[in-house]
């Protein structure tokens, strides 16, 4: 069931910031993404030195921290798995975040993503959310809450 949740994320491969996820649960989730070189964002950010955006390290937490922890939630809500399906107009409701920068994220570079959850009720998630690169240095921490919004359960 780990990686099975990324089946229902619902973004797009030039906007997929998730490659593993190697530990979930009710409390929490540990995932993985290694940034591509070639990503839309180096092009400009910046000519010759490459940087990746800090709107892009947010959003690598939120989709590992937030979303695929709130997935997880929603489905342990439904017993059987198999209706469910993130409807098309479904989208992930990132409410607030709170974050600290510590260190720059190259091209190429892998980071890991911990997010432990805070509170879940009344539809709401709210997580602490922490990045490390691969030697475990703290790339960036903070807090995250949202919503997913409009998801259904399809019978088939």
């Amino acid at each position: 069931m780990t990686n099975n949740i990324l089946n229902y994320l619902p973004y797009k491969s030039s906007f997929l910031f998730v490659d593993d996820i190697t530990s979930l649960n009710d409390d929490g989730v540990i995932g993985e993404y290694t940034l591509k070189p070639e990503s839309f964002f180096y092009e400009d950010h910046f000519p010759g030195n490459p940087v990746t955006p800090g709107v892009i390290i947010t959003e690598i937490m939120a989709q590992i921290g937030l979303v695929v922890l709130g997935i997880h939630l929603m489905l342990g809500d439904i017993k059987e798995h198999e209706g469910f399906e993130m409807h098309e107009d479904s989208f992930p409701l990132l409410t607030s975040t709170n974050v600290d920068f510590f260190k720059m994220v190259l091209p190429g570079e892998k980071v890991i993503v911990k997010s432990k959850k805070q509170y879940f009720r009344f539809g709401k998630l709210k997580c602490t959310v922490e990045m490390h690169d691969a030697n475990s240095e703290l790339i960036a921490k903070g807090v995250f809450s949202g919503v997913i919004k409009n998801a259904a359960v399809n019978s088939k």
